[in-house]
């Protein structure tokens, strides 16, 4: 597999996130429920970091080999 199919994939992977965020904000902003609030906000808090972490993979593995590319830092050995 090389780096553009595997940027590819976190693209992929991170629809669905994206749309389950949209999902649970729309629920959060429906809902008065202080329970249902709180588990809903720490849903969104869980999956937020993943979908970040997602697109900026796919961005750095699409982009690896292109000459002058800034790659994070976070990213490197």
């Amino acid at each position: 597999m090389t780096l553009q199919e595997l940027s590819r994939c976190y693209e992929e992977a991170a629809v669905p996130l994206r749309a389950r965020l949209r999902q649970l904000r729309c629920l959060l902003a429906q809902t008065d429920d202080p329970e249902e609030v709180w588990h809903l906000k720490r849903r969104i808090a869980d999956l937020t970091p993943m979908l970040t972490q997602m697109n900026e993979l796919a961005e750095l593995t699409a982009h690896y080999y292109d000459r002058g590319y800034y790659r994070s830092e976070k990213y490197t050995l």
